[in-house]
């Protein structure tokens, strides 16, 4: 992990930094399920956890034994012995050799106003903790990696200090040590100018950076202490951690491999980081950034008329990267904004056969557009929809049943009792009439329990659809009760994901016509 390589070693700490995040949480498997899932990316350490502070981290530890990994080695954290105790009777050290891990990392005060304010100890004192903690736990048979905790900024108070705590760590035989950037403070130039500093103080160390977010700069200060000559970085999936979360490894990595050109999780691995950010983002039930570098689902969209015949010309022009490098792909957005590039190309997107579209269908389709934009419509992210409203205007769409009438009835008895929402529909499908009835949580979820209830019998596979979420909009608030409503609608069947939209001034109307389109879309691609 020198200078000299140019194999930078990604630490993960999702699992224990990561997990401090806000509404961040893990379950046993979902732990174990994780570090597979990293293991198989091509992560070098997966740090475990907390090993001294609870049983739970520590299960993690006898859970994952059980697995064979292919390459990551799994790290125990902790901290050095306390201030008035023996390295070998500190229970925290006991549990990170209870941990049974090949590799540990603890943590250190390398800052002075950290040694004397919350220590309470002497500057001495704190960096024979430091040598006594790495010595006891080199001597139990361990490999030590030392997180000089909040070492940019003592580095800054007292230089000599700081790099004392490191001298410390190493002569006791740690096998790397990393330079944390605990409170996120710090500028990209800082971090460069002091990384290369300590490597021109110990030219033969391994050094690692660990960065937080405070400031929006973890990524970049990463990438700076790798270009000074760090050769491990210490972050999480997605960027997960306490306040404003940690480095986000998501972002990193690929920087490192497609942009400073050196090795990282290894050739061919890039193409899962979208599948290793997603998949995370479900493990700790999380919903995923779709404006997220790389991996979001709109870091390679496209809007404007211009840029998207550009794109439709050479994708370098607004693409940094190719989306399938990282796993991703090109989505075109549709507004009022579009040209015929973007229809056209997001025509062909939605497996649309563009060749039968002509110069006229397309300017149809544009104004049609625009006045469904005028009334409120978005189709950003409704996929659907604009499929539906791109086959009527060609003259493709098939109506499945005519909707005779439906009814939704919201019923209170009683000051503290719960409301009751029932819908009937009434729908034809050939000369078959259908009458249902449903109940749900809310007046939508009861309709669309009849409708399905309906369709069921002539469309069985309207069964696999599962709506994944549901989104109001209010157009214009100065309305009050009479505004124009806008309801998204995200669904999926296991196999696709797809959005509608609805606009109305009545929100049950709004849904309706979102949850119609919904079910129209599978069925159109059904059959």
């Amino acid at each position: 992990m020198n200078a000299a390589t140019d194999k930078v070693f990604i630490y993960d700490t999702t699992l224990r930094d990561g997990a401090q995040g806000e509404g961040i949480s893990f379950s046993d498997a979902s732990k174990v399920h994780f570090a597979k899932m990293l293991d198989g990316f091509g992560v070098d350490f997966i740090e475990g956890g907390f090993a001294g502070s609870n049983p739970r981290d520590l299960r993690f530890f006898d859970d994952i034994r059980k697995e064979k990994l292919s390459h990551a080695k799994i790290t125990a954290f902790g901290s050095t012995r306390r201030t008035d105790m023996d390295a070998k009777d500190d229970p925290q050290l006991a549990g990170l050799l209870a941990a049974n891990t090949e590799w540990v990392t603890i943590y250190g005060k390398s800052w002075l106003l950290h040694v004397t304010d919350v220590l309470r100890t002497t500057g001495e004192n704190n960096l024979q903790m430091i040598a006594d903690s790495v010595g006891f736990l080199r001597d139990a048979g361990r490999n030590v990696f030392f997180d000089a905790e909040h070492f940019f900024d003592g580095y800054k108070d007292d230089s000599v200090y700081a790099l004392s705590a490191l001298d410390a760590a190493l002569r006791a035989g740690a096998a790397g040590i990393v330079l944390c950037d605990t409170n996120g403070g710090c500028l990209p130039n800082e971090v460069f100018e002091i990384t290369q500093a300590v490597l021109k103080a110990f030219p033969d160390a391994q050094v690692g950076i660990h960065t937080h977010n405070d400031s929006g700069l973890a990524v970049a200060n990463s990438l700076e202490a790798v270009r000074a000559g760090a050769r491990q970085v210490q972050g999480t999936v997605n960027g997960y951690g306490e306040r404003t979360g940690n480095a986000n490894l998501i972002s990193i990595i690929p920087a490192i491999e497609l942009k400073m050109r050196l090795r990282c999780v290894g050739a061919g691995k890039l193409s899962q980081l979208r599948n290793v950010s997603a998949l995370t983002a479900d493990l700790a039930n999380q919903r995923p950034d779709s404006r997220q570098p790389y991996v979001g689902r709109t870091a390679f969209s496209h809007k404007a008329g211009m840029h998207v015949n550009a794109v439709q010309k050479n994708a370098r022009t607004f693409e940094h990267i190719q989306p399938e490098q990282v796993g991703n792909e090109r989505h075109v957005l549709v507004s009022e904004l579009s040209g015929a590039s973007n229809v056209m190309m997001k025509a062909k997107e939605l497996g649309i056969d563009v060749s039968a579209i002509s110069k006229e269908d397309v300017r149809a389709i544009l104004d049609e557009l625009k006045v469904r934009e005028n009334q409120g419509y978005s189709y950003e992210s409704a996929d659907g929809s604009f499929k539906i409203l791109l086959q009527k205007a060609l003259n493709k769409h098939k109506p499945f049943f005519e909707l005779e009438g439906f009814r939704v009835i919201v019923e209170k008895r009683g000051r503290d009792a719960p409301c009751i929402s029932e819908a009937t529909v009434k729908i034809k499908v050939g000369d078959e009439t259908e009458l249902t009835a449903g109940e749900g949580h809310g007046p939508v979820d009861a309709l669309n329990a009849a409708l399905r209830s309906a369709l069921a019998p002539f469309y069985p596979e309207i069964n696999d659809i599962s709506l994944t979420d549901y989104r109001v909009r209010i157009l214009d608030p100065k309305e009050a009760t009479r505004a124009v409503t806008r309801v998204l609608i995200e669904s999926g069947d296991g196999n696709a994901q797809w959005g509608t939209v609805g606009v109305s001034e009545n929100i049950i109307e709004a849904s309706w016509q979102a949850l119609l389109d919904s079910i129209e879309h599978k069925l159109f691609n059904e059959q």
